[in-house]
């Protein structure tokens, strides 16, 4: 497996492990769900990191789909190179450090981080037009 491929696989396993925070914070704020609870979709109270690890994990949803796509395409046209596999792993720690920085509430790092995983982004667009 390439680089690549290989950090697409590990950022889609951080997107889809990070709704366990929130349910976490739903469980020992709420308790488990009643059956009340699927008919009416009312949000119940959370803590304020609830309410961050929910947004965390909507934002990872997020910003997923577009590296997917742009890491496939490069695979699919030829592409792939040295520097689509460093913007994949570059994509990767900033994606983990953005989940740990808002899950922890740092505001500005946040932001940051989450403008460097654009970059990667657009470091592998750039790759895949060239």
């Amino acid at each position: 497996m390439t680089t690549d491929l290989k950090y697409l696989a590990y950022t889609a396993l951080l997107t889809a492990v990070l709704w366990i925070p929130y349910v976490v914070s739903q469980v020992m704020t709420n308790g488990f769900l009643a059956p009340a609870n699927y008919k009416d979709p009312t949000p119940r109270p959370l803590p304020l990191w609830g309410k961050r690890a929910d947004r965390t994990y909507v934002n990872a949803v997020e910003a997923f789909a577009p590296f997917a796509a742009l890491v496939i395409v490069a695979h699919l046209v030829g592409k792939a190179n040295a520097m689509t596999a460093f913007w994949a792993m570059f994509f990767f720690w900033m994606r983990l450090a953005h989940a740990v920085v808002y899950l922890l509430g740092f505001p500005y790092v946040r932001t940051l981080v989450f403008t460097l995983g654009f970059v990667a982004v657009a470091g592998i667009f750039w790759e895949v037009i060239q």
